[in-house]
């Protein structure tokens, strides 16, 4: 298996294809500046809060050049929207608050906050936007802020501004962008060759959202085979209700040569499958790749335990104590049934891409969390 993907990384590395898109994505550090200000962006995500702290040249343009400082994140699952979720967002993005304002004495007016898409689609779809309005109100009154501004962000704003922040502008106008979250899923592309123009692409699924209307229909039945069952009804029920319909409209087809995925299943995934690319940003999979790992997942879940992915790694290929922690982590976020939700709906996306006549190329950014965060900094900052 690794050697598949050690002669795919060759011609990866050979084409490069995402440099930039690469350097943006993975590092912690991502030096394109030497001065700038530095401005944080907290996010309430379907899972949990996320905060990224960015440099910003306050003469940066549209394209949002920034440096990278720190990405952290707490996982919370906001959107099962109960009194405990609720409690252990708002601590949370009272937390990463503190941080941004108390530890690294970011001023109050360069720290920004948002809810998003992903958590607004699914608040309308259940009648629950009371808890987001309540998180909003009680964060301000935890800080004494009553005018702070808690944007909740439109999906074709985030969509975009996921697009700006995560693909390098060399790709800009070829490549659709997907990202699968936990309640949805949005992206799209640029179609004119103009940032002002955007293509919006979503769906009201995602990979939180997939992996609990499976676990509602199980029913007395809790075991693995027949919850694949239902996760299978309920990916088919989404591609024929949503996803081809969704596909076909966005017209992105014959305008895209490369289709990038980011989300927490692309990262889960890409870390997963090709090990051996364990410091690449983005690693290249065909839509088969998804295919074996699903299967192997479902049958044998151990083959992507840490011990065993490191034990069967090549000497010396990769640093082995960063791959285990990367792999305990992905299986910290993810059990086998969420991978198995998230890859299954981001395999239902991918197939409509891979054509007989022409396969699209396919790409999973490891650590797309921080685009439209940062883009959304970098946009209010440069107004």
């Amino acid at each position: 298996m690794f050697t598949t993907y050690t002669k795919r990384f060759l011609v990866f590395t050979a084409i490069s294809l995402f440099s930039g898109f690469a350097a943006t994505a993975q590092n912690s550090v991502v030096k394109k500046y030497e001065t700038g200000n530095v401005f944080a962006g907290i996010e309430v995500g379907s899972k949990g809060v996320k905060m990224s702290m960015v440099e910003l040249d306050k003469h940066a343009g549209e394209d949002g050049e920034f440096k990278i400082l720190k990405d952290t994140s707490i996982n919370t699952d906001f959107i099962s929207f109960t009194q405990p979720t609720y409690q252990a967002t708002l601590a949370a993005l009272n937390r990463l608050y503190e941080i941004a304002v108390k530890q690294n004495r970011i001023p109050v007016a360069n720290v920004f906050t948002a809810i998003s898409s992903g958590v607004n689609i699914q608040a309308q779809k259940e009648d629950k936007k009371i808890w987001i309005d309540q998180l909003i109100n009680a964060f301000r009154l935890n800080n004494n802020e009553p005018d702070r501004k808690v944007a909740v962000i439109d999906v074709v704003e985030e969509a975009r501004l996921s697009h700006l922040g995560i693909v390098p502008e060399a790709r800009r106008y070829n490549t659709f962008l997907i990202d699968i979250g936990s309640g949805n899923t949005k992206g799209g592309y640029f179609p004119y060759g103009t940032t002002k123009d955007f293509r919006l692409f979503q769906l009201t699924w995602g990979t939180k959202s997939t992996f609990n209307a499976a676990e509602k229909m199980l029913g007395d039945d809790k075991g693995l085979e027949n919850f694949n069952s239902q996760l299978n009804r309920v990916l088919a029920g989404a591609e024929n209700n949503e996803i081809v319909y969704a596909v076909n409209a966005s017209g992105a087809f014959p305008k895209s040569d490369n289709i990038a995925f980011s989300g927490g299943i692309a990262w889960a995934v890409a870390t997963l499958i090709a090990p051996e690319l364990n410091d690449n940003a983005v690693v290249g999979v065909t839509y088969d790749d998804v295919i074996e790992f699903t299967e192997n997942l479902s049958k044998n879940p151990s083959l992507y335990s840490d011990y065993y992915i490191v034990k069967r790694l090549s000497e010396n290929s990769v640093d082995a104590e960063k791959l285990e922690r990367d792999v305990k982590q992905v299986n910290k976020v993810f059990d086998q049934r969420s991978l198995l939700a998230g890859a299954g709906l981001l395999l239902k996306i991918m197939r409509q891409f891979d054509g007989v006549i022409e396969r699209k190329k396919f790409y999973l950014v490891k650590n797309g969390s921080v685009g439209w965060i940062s883009a959304y900094v970098n946009q209010h900052v440069t107004k």
